[in-house]
């Protein structure tokens, strides 16, 4: 079955060496080597802007039994199976790969999907043996290489600034609520947009640099995005701006971690990060742990947090930072994504949570 297809490789930044079949563009691309644990829903992971430059691996034996879904609107007007509009890895690595999918959905294969992104992709490596490097030595560099070719430069995209690549360049307003609620796009997922507007607000979607003081608005949402938080230094003065207006804010993902860096917190790089759909996190203002899908290399340092905010989710598995809340004011963020997409919607239940507090906002201004 092998015939069809051509060599190519996986060679990381320490040397090795993970040999097997290219099913995607006949490109060699460098990137950050991660993992993820998910069953299915790779669609929505490919898609994803927060794998922004890493080269994704898919731990799941196989990938691509469904096939690819064409391109289609909802009732909001919004991409129903994608989490952008375009492929957003820089390359993808599975153990095996079906090209003969079968699902009433399926359009097209993974692999042509991939050939027409010019994203790169192999099969054929031994998944298992990457996985538990990763978690071992750390997310490390790498790069695939079709053919014999040379090896491309290895280079660490969180050393860009991946959420201005990422990032809408101009405002766009959807929905016609009452509520109006401001949204900096760091590299938002479609499904969060969806929650949105299914819940009738009117969301005016900023770039991740975007200054705010000019708008009359009831709720601030920081969305999901790839890379360092570190880099996103004017979205944080802007979020310390909005902090002073005492306007509600609620983040997700990085958006989680740019809330903590305008609070005055820490932010710090985690081994191997956290990339799948079964992570456990408990709500310590309740005791309840949830099961929640995640998507992120960098954490929260809970001992950061100043006074006034308080760690609100952590997680079960490593006790790491989930989510802040403040003791106060209408703040708080997770680091978990309760819009899913894909992954159990357990955690749903916090963006009414946050727009209740938008609505009593809204009310006394």
């Amino acid at each position: 079955m092998y015939d069809q297809y051509q060599r190519g490789a996986l060679v990381l930044a320490d040397g090795s060496r993970y040999e097997g079949w290219s099913f995607g563009a006949r490109t060699s691309t460098p990137g950050e080597v991660v993992f993820n644990t998910g069953m299915v829903g790779y669609p929505e992971s490919l898609s994803d802007p927060s794998y922004r430059g890493q080269l994704l691996t898919l731990t799941f034996p196989l990938v691509g039994n469904y096939g690819v879904p064409v391109d289609e609107a909802d009732e909001q007007g919004l991409s129903r199976h994608f989490e952008s509009d375009r492929l957003q890895i820089a390359g993808l690595i599975v153990a095996n790969y079906s090209d003969e999918p079968h699902h009433w959905r399926r359009h097209h294969t993974l692999g042509q999907w991939l050939v027409d992104s010019g994203v790169p992709a192999l099969f054929g490596l031994d998944t298992r043996a990457l996985t538990k490097k990763i978690r071992e030595s750390g997310a490390m560099l790498g790069a695939i290489v079709c053919d014999d070719g040379p090896t491309p430069a290895f280079s660490d995209p969180n050393a860009r600034n991946l959420v201005a690549e990422v990032s809408r360049r101009e405002p766009l307003t959807l929905g016609d609520g009452d509520l109006h609620v401001l949204a900096y796009d760091c590299g938002i997922k479609t499904n969060i947009l969806r929650l949105f507007l299914q819940r009738g607000v009117r969301l005016t979607v900023v770039p991740w640099d975007f200054d705010p003081s000019s708008l009359e608005i009831d709720g601030v949402f920081i969305s999901n995005g790839p890379g360092d938080p570190a880099r996103c230094e004017a979205t944080v003065g802007h979020l310390r701006a909005l902090m002073a207006r005492r306007i509600p804010i609620f983040g997700i993902c990085l958006g989680h971690q740019l809330l903590s860096l305008a609070a005055g917190a820490r932010t710090y790089k985690l081994k191997f990060g956290h990339r799948g759909q079964n992570q456990p996190c408990v709500d310590l203002t309740s005791g309840r742990c949830f099961i929640t899908p995640q998507n992120h290399g960098y954490a929260v340092d809970t001992a950061s947090l100043p006074s006034g905010w308080l760690p609100y989710f952590e997680n079960a598995n490593d006790g790491t930072n989930e989510g802040i809340r403040h003791q106060s004011e209408p703040f708080f963020s997770v680091q978990f994504h309760p819009e899913a997409k894909g992954g159990p919607s357990d955690t749903e239940y916090l963006f009414d949570r946050f727009l209740e507090r938008v609505r009593q906002h809204a009310v006394k201004r």
